[in-house]
């Protein structure tokens, strides 16, 4: 399913959600002009969870070079379609959510949620020697935020149909909540396979990690605003 537009307006501009994007983009042209050295690029800024618990239990001290991968893998893309699909998602629910927690909110709610996912990636990955990148364990805490607070939004979504597409509009709860189950059943079989092995591919478990963490910070990032319906936001 390939969600193409939601049905609530936004009151103000997305500035920061715009910024994710083009900062995203910025860097991922970065990426482009290392040529042979991209993949060492990779290693240095990707979060790998084996270096993470090696420094953890060698240089105690190094702070900084333990963590700040798990920062800057929010920023990185692993090619055009990864790029394009994850900032499809951001653009299409981030100003929202932006909209209800407010410009600087939304910009800290958007890095921990990046931070929590890829801990959660770390953690259940602990032996993968391959770099996690891309800003989808953050883009999931905006889809958490959004599945709580709009939950009766309708999304237009392509949706294949035996050889067809045809365009439904599907409630967010069910969207984002069937987005979720895919996530957390991918990642579920991927740990049973991989065993003791170190784990590549897709990393279903900061997808997982930062849907919940969006959930849990949510209240905190609205703390002291006006409470808002979902229906008062289609009356903007």
């Amino acid at each position: 399913m390939i969600p193409l537009k939601d049905t609530v307006p936004s009151r103000r501009f997305p500035i920061v959600n715009t910024l994710l994007i083009a900062l995203n983009v910025f860097v991922f042209f970065v990426e482009l002009s290392q040529g042979t050295n991209l993949k060492q690029f990779i290693y240095n800024f990707g979060s790998i969870p084996s270096r993470y618990f090696y420094l953890k239990t060698h240089y105690p001290d190094q702070l900084l070079n333990r963590f700040l991968p798990v920062f800057t893998s929010m920023f990185l893309h692993g090619g055009w379609f990864h790029l394009i699909g994850n900032m499809l998602y951001l653009w299409i629910f981030g100003d929202n959510v932006e909209d209800r927690m407010g410009h600087f909110r939304y910009l800290l709610f958007y890095l921990l949620s990046g931070i929590g996912a890829g801990l959660f990636h770390i953690y259940t990955n602990a032996h993968s020697t391959v770099p996690s990148i891309g800003a989808s364990g953050a883009i999931a805490g905006v889809l958490g935020a959004y599945f709580i607070l709009f939950p009766f939004s309708r999304i237009l979504t392509l949706v294949p149909f035996f050889f067809f597409w045809t365009f439904l509009e599907i409630p967010a709860f069910f969207f984002l909540g069937f987005w979720f189950l895919m996530q957390f059943f991918s990642g579920t079989t991927a740990l049973l396979l991989a065993g003791d092995k170190a784990a590549g591919g897709i990393a279903w478990w900061a997808h997982i990690g930062g849907f919940i963490t969006g959930i849990t910070l949510l209240p905190f990032f609205l703390w002291g605003r006006k409470r808002e319906s979902y229906y008062n936001a289609l009356k903007r």
